[in-house]
């Protein structure tokens, strides 16, 4: 049997990323609304991809259209 590996990313809440970051929820909501950070909605929930978010603020590079 072949073994393989997955990097999964770190996902955390709006709240949560809010909280660690200092920047309001509802900024963040207009981010992923606008594809400038990476996120996956499960539900009525937005889930960011943490390592994404933090790459973004230090260097302002845009997520790949999906």
């Amino acid at each position: 049997m072949i073994e393989v590996n997955y990097a999964v990313p770190e996902m955390v809440t709006l709240k949560e990323a809010s909280s660690r970051t200092g920047i309001s929820y509802d900024f963040l909501r207009k981010m992923c609304l606008n594809n400038q950070i990476v996120y996956v909605k499960a539900g009525t929930k937005y889930l960011v991809n943490w390592g994404k978010l933090v790459e973004y603020l230090n260097k302002g590079v845009a997520p790949v259209q999906q």
